[in-house]
């Protein structure tokens, strides 16, 4: 993912701002970055990815991403329509559901 690509789809939190937000605050605990935006108040979708971020920067670590956008909203959306949670009132919506192809 891009600096500029959200984590929080609920509340527009960037990975800068959460990166930033992590090395001018230095939160105590991962639950420290909701004061980020709200970030990972919302659906919870993002609470994994900002307590890897959170992980890292304890560590003093590179940042290694394993998903481009698309992927993180795929996900994010499998997540979502399975139930798992509920995204904030003006969170970015969900992309559509892509059509099994036609068989025949």
């Amino acid at each position: 993912m891009e600096l500029d690509d959200p984590v929080c789809y609920c509340f527009h939190v960037s990975k800068r701002k959460v990166l930033n937000f992590l090395r001018v605050h230095q939160p105590r605990r991962a639950s420290g970055l909701s004061e980020c935006g709200g970030a990972g108040t919302g659906c919870g979708w993002c609470i994994a990815t900002l307590k890897r971020y959170f992980e890292t920067a304890q560590r003093g670590s590179e940042l290694e991403e394993g998903m481009t956008r698309a992927q993180y909203e795929a996900e994010r959306a499998a997540y979502i329509r399975a139930g798992k949670g509920r995204p904030a009132p003006g969170a970015i919506p969900l992309p559509a559901e892509q059509s099994p192809p036609a068989s025949g």
